[in-house]
Formats: C-alpha cells, structure tokens, sequence
C-alpha cells in the first residue's frame, strides 16, 4: 500500500523568524494520522530568516539529523561542538541521555531552508554524540546515496536504529530503484523540485509512505531532491 502525503496537507507553524512545514505531529500541531511512520517521527521544512535562530534548547533520547537546502546553519552543543552546515552537508546528532544545542542563522540577508529530521532510536539512554559529513551532488546525481545507517556502511553517518536515510538528485532519464525486504517500511519525501515515483507525480513538500511494497522507483525528475527512508516497523 502506498499513501499519498501532500505538501499541502502538513501543519504550518509561522513564527516570524521560523517558518516551518510539519510532516508529522509536532508542538501545536497534532494529527492522530501523522504521529510517526516507524521510528521516523519528525520532517520539518523549516526557513529560518536572516540573523536569527533556535536559542539553547534540549534533546534526549532521539537521533536528529539536519539536511540543509540553501543557506547555512550555525550549530553549537553541551558536548563542544561547533560547526556550520552547509547543503550538501549531513548532521546527526545523538541525543541520548541529554544534550543542550543552538541553531543559528548568521546571514544577515540570506534565510536558511533546511530539513529536520528526528528518528526514535531503538536503545535509549546511550551517551550523546554528534557527527557531520559532506555528501557531494556527484555521489548522489542520478542514485541514491546512503547519507545514515545503524552500521556506517558505505561511509554513512551512523545511527541508533535498523533505519536508512538515502538521498538523489534526479532529472530527465536519470531513475533509481530501491528495493524494501518483507516486513518494512518506505517513506519518500521530495525535497525540491519534483518527480514520479512509483507513477505519484510529486513535487516539493510532497512524500509518500509505503507498507507492504516491494520497491521505491523514482524517476522523470525536474531538478529533483528526494530523501528516501528504509524502516522497520514499530511494535
């Protein structure tokens, strides 16, 4: 079964200096049909204006990775880090038993787009921990790149969960095929731009999820950047 999940249809949160787009449920925004897809249990689109940012504020317990569209992201934690995210750039972040973070937009003209992502890890109270890796457009032109996984394979960031994030750049003839074993879980969210996959025309903001299908096809991409989950069901 495929279910259709429209750009439309996500909660809308406009804070002045965030303006964010909720796949699932998040803050205000409550959807008894959208809580969580597995353990991937937040996408949040979120635009955040020039010279402003999320204050000190606390996680635990949760693997979250940023995925950053345009613009950049000041990020600084309890553990030491500091760094800026950039496109084509990945975050995770395991919060585990606690951690503190800021996100900052330092540009003073330019607003920051980026892409939240939370997945429920399948052990909790673990030490928290940060890593950041640079995925070039040439690795995911026309495929699909393994950006996180519970066993770093391929060079990915690594993660607290059965669960793998891919990511591709698509247009024109360009296509790619996943493959989802018995008993798992899809889910498609497009970036950018806009393709067909598994023959649903999508376009930004759009996604789908998939349970008790045998594959993700994605293809006749216009400028094209699509995320692709690979989870396991949630008992």
């Amino acid at each position: 079964m495929i279910t259709a999940r429209p750009a439309a249809e996500r909660g809308h949160a406009n804070h002045g200096w965030l303006d964010s787009r909720h796949s699932f449920s998040f803050a205000d925004y409550r959807d008894d049909r959208h809580v969580h897809w597995g353990p991937l249990r937040v996408i949040n689109e979120d635009r955040v204006a020039a010279g402003r940012g999320f204050g000190r504020h606390g996680h635990r317990d949760m693997e979250i990775i940023s995925y950053v569209l345009d613009g950049a992201l000041a990020h600084e934690d309890s553990m030491g880090n500091a760094s800026t995210i950039v496109p084509g750039d990945v975050q995770r972040m395991s919060a585990g038993t606690g951690v503190m973070h800021a996100e900052f937009n330092h540009d003073r003209e330019r607003t920051t787009h980026f892409l939240q992502i939370w997945i429920i890890p399948s052990v909790t109270g673990v030490a928290p921990s940060y890593a950041q890796k640079a995925f070039p457009d040439a690795d995911k032109r026309g495929r699909l790149a393994l950006l996180a996984s519970p066993d770093g394979a391929d060079g990915s960031l690594t993660i607290h969960q059965d669960a793998r994030l891919y990511a591709g750049l698509f247009d024109g003839d360009e296509h790619a095929t996943h493959a989802l074993a018995p008993g798992r879980l899809g889910y498609v969210h497009v970036a950018r731009g806009a393709a067909t996959v598994n023959g649903h025309a999508l376009h930004a903001g759009d996604a789908l999820r998939y349970e008790d299908e045998p594959a993700i096809d994605i293809r006749a991409g216009v400028g094209a950047e699509v995320l692709v989950f690979d989870l396991p069901r949630l008992d």
